[in-house]
């Protein structure tokens, strides 16, 4: 059974390193974390969500694929709920750059000790370009897609 993600969140997958433990912040449904468990690109996710509801809908998620052991759900404003070291990356995708930039810079041990950062800013893609820099991090990749007219 294959998970339904957009071409979107595929993007974003994709430039998760193989092998890497990863954070996905914002998960909603959970789909991204399970195509990283699925396709092999993630040993372990820890994924999160601010709201209850969609924590419940990607636990039916998770469930539905039997990724228990793989996939740890978590309610968390932004980093609140992981600790500095647990894991490689941090994915954060469909929010607002003004966001994103409030939930690392909330955490700037925990940001400090990341390998990467796989980020999707949906706007004020220049100041948060600035803001990734001030925090010690470069951007090395990126890619543009075309979806639901956006």
């Amino acid at each position: 059974m294959r998970i339904p993600i957009t071409d979107r969140l595929l993007a974003c997958a994709g430039f998760v390193a193989p092998g890497d433990r990863v954070a996905d912040v914002g998960c909603d449904h959970a789909y991204t974390s399970i195509y990283l468990v699925q396709n092999g690109i993630a040993p372990e996710v820890v994924a999160m969500d601010v709201n209850a509801g969609p924590l419940e809908r990607a636990k039916e998620n998770v469930r539905r694929f039997s990724l228990w052991d793989k996939i740890e759900l978590r309610l968390s404003d932004g980093l609140a709920a992981l600790y500095p070291r647990e894991v490689d990356t941090v994915l954060i995708a469909g929010m607002g750059g003004p966001l994103m930039e409030r939930i690392l810079a909330t955490y700037p041990e925990t940001v400090r000790m990341l390998k990467e950062l796989v980020l999707q800013p949906q706007s004020e893609i220049a100041e948060f370009r600035r803001f990734i820099q001030r925090i010690g991090f470069r951007i090395t990749e990126e890619d543009m897609l075309f979806e639901d007219g956006k």
